[in-house]
């Protein structure tokens, strides 16, 4: 199974925006982005489905989007308002994940 890889993390002043990119297999059909947080388990906080249905965790609703570009073959995460609470590292895996986990992206949110 595909590991994917996350990028386009980094540091960010509270209510800051990053738009985090993972390159998804053209056939995948549900995908999502999960975060883990320090001293916290992976979870998955924004899934799309096919490429139209999307569902959010309530802490991250309303600020983050997450979209799909099939012709680029590439998953999106764009996070807007940023609290220093979204500091973790994000991870990009089909929904339900598979067992293998590419390397994520750090995000960091500073006060």
């Amino acid at each position: 199974q595909a590991r994917m890889k996350a990028s386009g993390g980094g540091l960010v002043q509270v209510g800051g925006s990053l738009r985090l990119s993972c390159p998804v297999p053209r056939t995948t059909f549900s995908a999502g982005w999960y975060r883990q947080r320090p001293g916290e388990q992976r979870v998955l906080i924004a899934s799309i489905i096919d490429r139209t249905t999307t569902n959010y965790a309530d802490v991250v609703k309303g600020r983050f989007t997450i979209s799909r570009d099939r012709d680029k073959n590439l998953m999106y995460l764009q996070m807007n308002s940023l609290k220093p609470q979204d500091t973790a590292v994000y991870y990009c895996n089909f929904v339900p994940s598979g067992a293998n986990w590419g390397q994520g992206t750090q995000v960091t949110v500073s006060s």
